[in-house]
């Protein structure tokens, strides 16, 4: 039996290690974070998401979690309804529960936290002091912005999207009160500015603004109390919800999140070393389909290492299987990009900000 090393416990990483977990494979997670590093943000998770979600953990468990939410409604910046449209069976819920969620079913032993480690130019994964990690397989799942992914593929080119988002998370029952459980999309007459509201339960919202970072200048540097006072002068006139959101909020555990993507893809895998999630293939985040998209490479990546004896192949029909998606799922983002960004007089009504194949 191959020894298989996971880099990153972050969904991707978990979500493989349950597969392999469920199949009684040996691997290790090896996470340069600390276990308690938790951002606070969340997920919108389509219906085939939930349906591989559901094959590794405990169905009552995730509903318990988070909401399903009934129709995408999109506004203009005051408020006044420009489109609706049903979803069927769209779930969203805060990273820090999935992520407790897919750890539960790992043994403490096979997840070690705070372990940078990096690839030695013998193709082994090493720790920051030289220590050289025995695996068969290196699965990475290291993140869009994947370590081992630049080191592997050196001419690879990375470009930043002209879209950033803020996602940050409210604790308030009398706001939640007055939502109901649909996706609210709130944008400006002059594009390149949304704000969107998601309830997760009956005190919590996650909540995000999408911005041109060519119009906005949003510093990473930014303190907390700096943070919300540009945020508040930049929405004061819109939809009281959204302005009482925003000031209402603690922003200690705002996520600021940068978009890149690649220019092209790079593949799959080289030799012994393969790829999943945003490590593979960077989605932006107007797909909604990051959580999805990983939960089927950890689906499709087990099943093909199971049924065949010779790895090389087992990573060809993963890529085979798997690429063709994801590019639709990238033109699909970009569509959307290029909506998002024109005024909204030019933008197609009914489009709801999801990616299907």
């Amino acid at each position: 039996m191959n020894t298989i090393a996971v880099v990153g416990a972050g969904i991707s990483g978990l979500s493989i290690a349950n597969y392999l977990e469920k199949h009684d494979m040996d691997y290790h997670i090896y996470e340069r974070r600390a276990k308690t590093d938790l951002t606070g943000h969340g997920f919108l998770i389509p219906k085939e998401g939930i349906e591989h979600l559901t094959q590794i953990i405990d169905k009552a468990t995730l509903f318990k979690q988070g909401n399903f939410l009934k129709k995408y409604i999109k506004y203009s910046h005051k408020g006044s309804i420009i489109a609706e449209k049903e979803l069927n069976d769209v779930f969203v819920i805060a990273r820090s529960s999935l992520i407790d969620i897919l750890t539960h079913n790992i043994p403490s032993e096979k997840i070690s936290y705070e372990k940078p480690v990096s690839l030695s130019p013998q193709g082994k994964l090493t720790y920051s002091d030289g220590t050289s990690i025995d695996s068969d397989i290196i699965i990475v799942s290291d993140g869009s912005k994947s370590r081992i992914r630049r080191q592997v593929f050196k001419d690879e080119n990375m470009r930043s999207v002209r879209e950033n988002e803020v996602v940050n998370i409210i604790e308030n029952k009398e706001i939640a009160a007055c939502i109901e459980d649909n996706f609210m999309k709130f944008h400006h007459e002059d594009g390149g500015l949304a704000f969107g509201i998601l309830k997760l339960s009956e005190d919590k919202i996650l909540w995000y603004l999408q911005f041109d970072n060519e119009k906005y200048k949003i510093d990473e540097e930014y303190s907390v109390e700096n943070l919300k006072e540009y945020l508040s002068k930049i929405f004061d006139d819109w939809h009281p919800l959204v302005s009482s959101i925003i000031k209402e909020s603690s922003y200690e555990n705002v996520h600021l999140w940068r978009v890149y993507e690649l220019e092209q893809l790079n593949s799959f895998y080289k030799d012994h070393i393969v790829f999943v999630g945003d490590a593979a293939h960077p989605l932006i985040p107007f797909t909604s389909q990051g959580v999805t998209s990983a939960l089927k490479d950890a689906f499709t990546l087990t099943q093909y290492l199971i049924e065949e004896e010779n790895r090389s192949e087992a990573f060809r029909k993963y890529e085979t299987e798997r690429k063709p998606e994801i590019e639709i799922h990238i033109r699909n983002g970009r569509i959307l990009l290029d909506q998002f960004l024109r005024p909204l007089h030019q933008q197609t009504e009914n489009i709801v900000p999801i990616s299907y194949k």
